[in-house]
């Protein structure tokens, strides 16, 4: 598996594409690359099936944030990574010393949820490297102190219970998901969303709890839309109640560069509720042309 280090985290990264061995090494640069970042307490699983459809039309690089999937964090813990933080730009910047390290100047990205977040900063911070930009499942929220106290005190009593056993409960996945999701998706989906949540460091998952739903995230995002250079299309999910479609619409109009559509019936994960309508809508943005039987 390969692994590539990065300010002292070993970070998990994958290439899914048509070329021979492309998982273990960079392909061939004879497409566009799209890197795909997901969202909090997830991992490269759930980009597999969506990086898989545009494999056809891009070489897709898939990698773990900091702290999540199997970019686990070193114990004990470094000072210096202590200091780091956990912060949304440094992990934007963790993208970019990624990219570095690869040796890719240009890419297209596509990134959900909290990934969306990242995403944002990235495309201003480093504005040269993105020829075009899907964001699924994102907005901009109003500050309320007591509701974000309220959340951060629940999310850390779920991040510190998180025993390994939930896991062997019958249908645990079914109920775990269950706010996430207007359609049904694949059990093993399901399953992975789990096992990625329950083994995600602690210190990361409580960490971007507070970093991306915060007064700070509140006050600087809609200043990150408004200075969008790179053209990007916002995906929302009709019936998604972690982000409601509400906020994305807020986030386009904030911003000639923000193109923003609704996936009728889906809520939280779109690329999985309905592959069909979300392939369509990012080939069509990104301009690559429609595969047959895609």
């Amino acid at each position: 598996m390969p692994f590539v280090s990065i300010r002292g985290v070993d970070h998990y990264y994958e290439w899914i594409s048509t070329a021979q061995n492309a998982s273990t090494a960079a392909p061939n640069r004879g497409k566009p690359v799209m890197v795909f970042v997901h969202g909090w307490a997830g991992s490269t699983r759930y980009w597999q099936s969506t990086a898989q459809a545009l494999s056809d039309q891009f070489d897709c690089l898939l990698y773990d944030l900091r702290g999540f999937g199997q970019s686990r964090l070193p114990r004990p813990i470094p000072a210096d990574l202590l200091e780091l933080g956990y912060e949304l730009e440094t992990y934007a910047d963790d993208l970019a010393l990624l990219l570095d390290h690869l040796g890719l100047d240009q890419i297209y990205l596509n990134a959900h949820s909290t990934g969306s977040s990242i995403a944002a900063l990235f495309l201003n911070r480093y504005s040269e490297r993105v020829q075009r930009a899907v964001l699924t499942c994102h907005g901009v929220f109003d500050y309320n102190p007591i509701t974000f106290k309220a959340f951060h005190r629940a999310g850390s009593y779920v991040v510190a219970f998180r025993p390994l056993w939930l896991k062997q409960i019958p249908g645990i996945d079914r109920m775990f998901m269950s706010r996430f999701l207007h359609r049904p998706i694949p059990a093993e989906a399901r399953q992975a969303f789990l096992e990625d949540f329950l083994s995600a460091d602690y210190e990361a998952a409580l960490g971007t709890i507070y970093t991306a739903v915060s007064e700070k995230a509140a006050l600087e995002m809609p200043l990150e839309y408004e200075r969008l250079t790179v053209p990007t299309l916002l995906i929302s999910g009709q019936y998604d109640k972690i982000i409601p479609v509400k906020l994305g619409r807020k986030a386009a109009a904030l911003s000639p560069r923000v193109e923003h559509v609704v996936i009728p019936k889906t809520a939280h994960f779109p690329m999985l509720e309905d592959a069909e309508t979300y392939l369509r809508l990012v080939r069509q943005f990104l301009q690559v042309p429609q595969q047959v039987g895609s």
